[in-house]
């Protein structure tokens, strides 16, 4: 790479127009199969500077947001400590953007990710380290299944809501026959008992979660109906007319609904 289509690249990058963030970020995944690992270690930083733009106050920004995360799996293995470092950085902006940049860069991640959260100190850092995960598109993700598990069941709300949330993420990308029976039982009981949270938060990623586990082919014709019969209770549609109060919740149980109708009808 020449002197002067790295400091075209930064001037790119520095820009406040999304159609030339756009170019630098074009510029720099053509420059990457050519380059070595100390070339590529100052344009990973300028690429991750973005990770830190508010879409919230630049919405125009969104796209190269999502272009700059997706890229981040092309620079190779050597940004994975980069990023883990920054994940308890303490910016939730790119707190949230690192979490999916381990997503794109999928099953490699996997261990790191894994170990440092059960090598955790705090909660805290945990929160960020199981959203992560929760990206992951693998199906070797069951290997963070136990202790997800138990985070789900945290007294820590945020802790307990993301862990929730994961689960339903795990299970779409694990076959059901690579999720053991025991896993199933204690992913059910927790959701049993989440759906009883006083978080709607909560109660909504349990019952998106329950819809995920029928969706993907976990559950067997019993369960489906028992899901069923919970989602129909959530929404006061069944003949107790109590339904949850949180419009949140209600949303995810008339998708999962949908859901469990659409798998009847296949059959």
């Amino acid at each position: 790479m020449t002197t002067d289509t790295y400091q075209e690249i930064k001037t790119l990058l520095s820009s406040q127009d999304p159609d030339q963030i756009h170019q630098g970020l074009v510029m720099i995944r053509e420059e990457l199969p050519d380059i070595d690992r100390k070339a590529a270690a100052p344009l990973f930083e300028m690429v991750f500077a973005l990770f830190y733009i508010d879409i919230l106050d630049h919405p125009e920004h969104a796209d190269v947001l999502d272009e700059a995360v997706s890229l981040v799996a092309d620079f190779g293995d050597f940004v994975l400590p980069i990023l883990l470092e920054n994940l308890d950085a303490g910016d939730m902006k790119a707190q949230l953007a690192i979490g999916h940049a381990f997503g794109r860069v999928g099953e490699s991640s996997l261990d790191m990710l894994l170990n440092s959260y059960l090598e955790a100190e705090d909660e805290q850092s945990g929160i960020f380290l199981i959203f992560a995960l929760g990206k992951i598109r693998s199906p070797k993700v069951v290997r963070a299944f136990k202790p997800v598990l138990d985070a789900a069941r945290s007294d820590n709300l945020e802790l307990r809501d993301t862990a929730t949330r994961a689960l339903g993420n795990f299970v779409s990308v694990i076959p059901p026959h690579d999720l053991p029976q025991e896993y199933k039982e204690q992913m059910l009981e927790v959701i049993r008992l989440n759906l009883a949270d006083t978080s709607a938060g909560v109660r909504s990623k349990a019952i998106r979660s329950y819809g995920k586990l029928a969706r993907f082919g976990h559950l067997t014709k019993e369960e489906m109906q028992t899901c069923k019969e919970t989602c129909e209770l959530l929404l006061g549609v069944d003949n107790q007319y109590d339904w949850d109060r949180a419009y949140i919740v209600r949303k995810e149980a008339q998708e999962a609904l949908g859901c469990l109708e659409g798998c009847e009808e296949e059959e």
